[in-house]
């Protein structure tokens, strides 16, 4: 009894695990859990087993969620595309993890975000990280503290080689987050160090050995801002978080940009917009 009983616990554990951190990864493993007893009665304790069943599930589960999700009132960004008149997927990990998703208006800006940047600096990509599940308003995506209802994406920023050429595709961080553009020098934080781990503001200085030589790109970042402060507004932006240092290295001042605040994770490795919320 006692290990039947474990062995529930670890599979009810690894359902809200899969659940927080794809929305349906959680429905997938339940689906295969259940079905290896029917399907396979004779290997039905076999991992390998369960691990086949759980890839077709979520196979099943993640396609029929793009097929879906737009009913709902949510559509995916692309995790592959052939014209730079497109936003795209920093990674597929997004896409595989669902976590891709945003309303068609914000589709739309950021659209036309990556239309105007290919325009005014031909061969540009605009990448996407973190956007938001397929369903369900109100659904945290972990670890960020909003992105909860399809009306927040997160954009990477645009960088140049050591040559001092803009490299297409490639973020200084192989995951688009946590490669962090340091203040200058005498610039005065908002925020006080002696907060540490009580807040979101994580230097990660172990990731520093994963992210590449690439530099900030600032004639093609600031322009992006630029962009989203006056059209992007026009369309419906409401809001783009960034470090306040950044406003300075970038020249774009605008009371769309915003500090985020002291309790959630910095702002200087990528930009987050939003469009209003209801």
């Amino acid at each position: 009894m006692l290990k039947t009983a474990l062995r529930t616990a670890v599979h009810l554990g690894i359902v809200a695990v899969l659940t927080l951190l794809t929305q349906i990864g959680g429905l997938a493993y339940g689906v295969a859990w259940a079905s290896r007893f029917w399907l396979f009665k004779r290997h039905r304790r076999s991992v390998a087993v369960l691990v086949g069943l759980f890839a077709v599930s979520y196979g099943f589960f993640w396609f029929a969620a793009t097929k879906i999700a737009p009913l709902a009132g949510r559509v995916p960004i692309a995790c592959l595309t052939a014209s730079n008149a497109e936003p795209v997927e920093q990674s597929v990990l997004y896409c595989a993890l669902n976590r891709n998703y945003v309303v068609p208006e914000l589709a739309r800006i950021v659209t036309d975000l990556a239309v105007h940047m290919d325009r005014e600096f031909p061969g540009t990509e605009t990448l996407v990280l973190d956007a938001g599940f397929p369903f369900i308003d109100g659904f945290p995506l972990l670890p960020h503290l909003s992105h909860r209802d399809g009306r927040k994406l997160d954009l990477a920023f645009y960088y140049r080689g050591t040559d001092g050429r803009y490299v297409p595709g490639v973020t200084k961080s192989p995951i688009g987050y946590w490669a962090f553009e340091e203040a200058p020098d005498g610039y005065a934080t908002p925020c006080p160090d002696s907060q540490g781990w009580k807040t979101l503001r994580w230097d990660m200085r172990w990731f520093r050995v994963f992210n590449s030589d690439v530099q900030l790109d600032a004639d093609r970042t600031g322009e992006a801002l630029r962009w989203l402060t006056t059209a992007g507004r026009r369309a419906g932006l409401a809001k783009v978080l960034l470090e306040p240092h950044l406003k300075r290295t970038l020249r774009v001042n605008s009371d769309v940009i915003r500090f985020q605040g002291c309790r959630a994770a910095r702002h200087d490795d990528h930009m987050h917009i939003q469009i209003g919320t209801r």
